[in-house]
């Protein structure tokens, strides 16, 4: 069964499996006996039949990639083990965002097991922009015998070279260029030498592998070593607030990690949980988009530090204080988010939409906040974006980009060419500097880059869905299967389900632009449903006076906890009126 959408709400067409896969899908219920639903999902993953009992159950012990399959790998847990065993100062230079935070945490944690205390330096993104500088590297390197830079450092040349006196290891995940800085060891999937293999690995992911090899290599000499599944949560929170593929071992990352969370042991992670008001299990839902925004408010517009240092404290009460004042840099973050995305669709608009680059800069527009604003240009465009904040001559922006189009190589190119002066990234998203002069020429250049990729010939974003459901068919035990299909995040996108001829039957707006509503059939039976943003689109307006009118409902399935009763919830992405009406 089908369903023909050509325009929807938000100007979207709704593109359901494909005759293949849904073949697929058919035969897999019939040879597994798991339900259509869930073997729709397998099937859009490629999942074999006689590979779905080890996919809905994915193991760790079977996923773990050889950590020393890595370049440098053994080189640098070498030096780590030999720092620990001489009680050697230790320094930990760590990126300001979730992933930096929990890459410094893992390390603090194992360290702590044997009563070593290292330092933990994070630039602050204002006054010294992201990644290794100079002076910082030069300062630690005075006093301490090793600098770990950890989610940064594979294109620091300059300031690694400046680090004298102390051995530099580099635990990264970023592209990396031609040549690599002067370190002791440079453990990057991403190495223009490496196979790719583990590309997919965020910075948490490569510090978590060196700890594997630092405990095998311990192992070897019959000594004991830190527990590291422990250390999963951490592990999960970087994975997908670091926007990482849920592919390979990430899967078991983020599936152990959830487990781990759940028993609530790493004070804070619980404080976070709680300012959040989070009354459930952790989902990946919670950690990118309840969790994570709140760590990364330090580094946006706060105290740099300040996710890393509750990640890694053990003590409940700092990390209450901690959690609190995240709470309120967030809230802070939205706000001014709110009035820079305002601006930059005003200046988007004025250009050409349709463009394979969509890009807007200014005066005061604060660089802590310019990639959420980027991602959000890119989702109603369906083109890479790119936003930049000026301060006297000097802009900071961010970029965001669409499946099969590499901002960060494009970026790196620019750099090359001398039309920016910095930047760098991953494929989906890059970070860069400029002055204004460079402006105008280096988003042309920027622009005819992306046009080659095919980024202008993008039409609307098409809405993917997996199944047509009816409202009695959304039960507990429906969204309980599909949870084993999971973790869900990037390159593993959760099912998404359609609801045809649906009665909007209470529409009540909530927040800032939300709607709350409920929905349902001829059968009598009732679904309750949140749109987030509704009133950004035309889906608020059109559901809240919706009157006679029938709706096509899309959106993800999920389970609404209050007052410790559950119930399925739609949590809507689009809309489109139904031909007919009651």
């Amino acid at each position: 069964m089908s369903i023909a959408v050509e325009n929807s709400l938000t100007g979207r067409r709704w593109v359901g499996l494909g005759t293949d896969t849904v073949r697929a899908a058919e035969a897999l219920a019939q040879q597994t006996g798991l339900s259509l639903p869930l073997s729709r999902i397998l099937a859009r993953r490629g999942v074999a039949a006689d590979e779905s009992t080890s996919f809905l159950a994915p193991s760790l012990r079977d996923l773990m990639p050889d950590p020393r399959s890595m370049l440098d790998m053994e080189k640098a847990a070498g030096r780590f083990l030999a720092a620990v065993k001489a009680n050697q100062k230790i320094a930990i230079f760590a990126d300001y965002d979730v992933d930096g935070g929990s890459s410094a945490a893992l390390l603090v944690w194992w360290l702590r097991d044997f009563g070593i205390q290292a330092t933990v330096y994070v630039p602050d993104r204002i006054d010294e922009g992201y990644g290794p500088n100079d002076a910082a590297m030069a300062e630690l390197a005075a006093t301490h015998d090793l600098v770990i830079c950890v989610d940064c450092g594979t294109l620091s040349h300059g300031p690694i070279q400046a680090a004298k006196g102390a051995d530099v290891i580099v635990l990264d995940h970023h592209l990396g260029g031609e040549t690599l800085p002067d370190a002791l060891a440079v453990v990057n999937p991403n190495r223009q030498d490496e196979t790719g293999d583990l590309a997919h690995l965020c910075a948490a992911g490569v510090v978590f592998l060196m700890l594997v090899e630092a405990n095998r290599q311990r192992r070897v000499l019959g000594e004991k070593s830190p527990d590291l599944m422990a250390l999963l949560d951490l592990v999960a929170l970087a994975t997908v607030a670091d926007v990482a593929p849920l592919i390979g071992v990430n899967r078991a990352f983020v599936r152990q990690g959830l487990k781990i969370m759940a028993a609530r042991q790493r004070p804070g992670l619980v404080a976070l949980a709680d300012v959040a008001r989070m009354d459930s299990a952790p989902t990946s839902y919670h950690l990118g988009f309840l969790l994570g925004p709140r760590v990364n408010a330090g580094g946006r517009i706060g105290a740099a530090d300040l996710g890393a240092r509750l990640l890694s404290t053990d003590n409940p009460h700092e990390a209450g204080a901690m959690a609190e004042r995240l709470d309120q840099l967030n809230s802070e973050r939205r706000a001014i988010e709110n009035q820079v995305r305002e601006g930059a669709l005003e200046q988007a608009q004025s250009r050409d939409l349709a463009a394979p680059l969509i890009w807007a800069a200014d005066d005061g527009w604060h660089p802590g906040v310019v990639g959420i604003v980027a991602s959000r240009l890119k989702e109603s465009t369906n083109r890479p974006s790119v936003v930049i904040g000026f301060e006297g001559d000097e802009g900071k922006g961010s970029g965001r980009s669409v499946s099969g189009v590499d901002l960060g190589a494009s970026i790196q190119k620019l750099v090359a060419e001398g039309l920016l002066t910095k930047g760098g990234g991953h494929k989906m998203a890059a970070g860069l500097s400029l002055t204004r002069a460079q402006l105008e020429p280096a988003m042309e250049r920027l622009g005819e880059l992306l046009a080659k990729q095919g980024a202008g010939e993008l039409g609307p974003r098409d809405l993917h869905y997996d199944s047509i459901l009816m409202p009695t068919a959304a039960t507990t035990d429906l969204i309980e299967q599909i949870e084993n299909a999971g973790p869900f995040g990037a390159s593993a996108a959760a099912p998404r389900f359609v609801f045809p001829d649906q009665r909007i039957t209470f529409a009540k707006p909530v927040g800032e632009s939300h709607l709350r509503f409920s929905f349902g059939d001829e059968t009598g039976t009732r679904l309750d449903g949140i749109a987030f943003g509704a009133f950004d689109s035309e889906i608020g307006n059109s559901l809240q006076n919706a009157g006679h009118n029938l709706f096509h409902l899309a959106g993800r399935l999920e389970l609404n906890t209050w007052g410790g009763r559950q119930k399925v919830q739609l949590r809507l992405e689009d809309a489109a009126p139904a031909d007919k009406k009651l």
